[in-house]
């Protein structure tokens, strides 16, 4: 059963959570947590983009067809829909789903690209008519987090060590977003050496770093559950050395 997007509770994602309900089809399906295929969120399961594109490469899907929605899109505001078809193989008759995008339901941080959200979620409700994945998936659901919004956290931190100019090292900054939005050490490095464009962050230059820590910390404090469903997308790789 689908999840509202409504849910306006701090989302809490754990990748080890127990499976219950969920593992039987996760085993029979082959969804892997590690691989991202799975994501916990708010005390809920979720699937995502890539695990369902890799069950349909899986079961040999024979092809999507996917097309816009004319009369329920309207460019000029930016409100998109899109009708996704799902063929299992060449003799099925397809599986149709539908997906929309506007500003109101899509993270601020990808205002301007609502048509491609509203295309990725069509395919992935085709997807999951068509292969029987009665959970959501992740990109179906709209931004949660209130935007410009400090975690209470953040009021309580001690103040961070300075270098010999009086201001906090790139590391101190980084260590304290990663402490006051609770975020996990191990997904925000493999996350950084992917901005910088470096196998491991010794190849990456001070201000490839420090353009990474600005970024991670504004996206944290604007959209915390946005960034969240980032971090997890590096669930399962290998981490590089630091």
């Amino acid at each position: 059963m689908e999840k509202s997007s409504t849910n306006t509770k701090k989302p809490n994602v754990n990748s080890h959570k127990p499976m219950t309900a969920t593992a039987a089809f996760a085993k029979r399906y082959r969804l892997s947590v590690e691989s991202g295929d799975l994501l916990w969120l708010d005390g809920h399961w979720y699937v995502t983009h890539s695990g369902l594109i890799r069950l349909a490469r899986r079961n040999h899907c024979a092809g999507i067809h996917v097309e816009p929605v004319a009369q329920f899109s309207d460019p000029a505001t930016s409100r998109w829909a899109f009708r996704a078809t799902v063929y299992r193989s060449r003799t099925c008759r397809g599986f149709v789903g539908y997906g929309d995008a506007d500003p109101t339901n899509v993270s601020f941080l990808v205002h301007g690209a609502e048509m491609r959200v509203a295309e990725t979620r069509a395919v992935n409700r085709a997807l999951r008519k068509a292969y029987g994945i009665g959970i959501c998936s992740l990109e179906e659901i709209g931004s949660v987090a209130e935007p410009s919004q400090a975690s209470p956290e953040s009021k309580k931190l001690p103040p961070q060590p300075t270098n010999g100019n009086g201001s906090r090292t790139v590391r101190d900054r980084l260590c304290q977003t990663i402490r006051q939005h609770q975020l996990d050490a191990a997904l925000v490095k493999s996350y950084a050496t992917d901005f910088c464009g470096v196998k491991t962050l010794r190849d990456a230059t001070r201000e490839q770093v420090e353009n990474f820590v600005t970024h991670l910390a504004d996206w944290a404090e604007k959209d915390r559950n946005s960034l969240l469903c980032q971090l997890n997308s590096y669930l399962g790789q290998k981490e590089g050395a630091a």
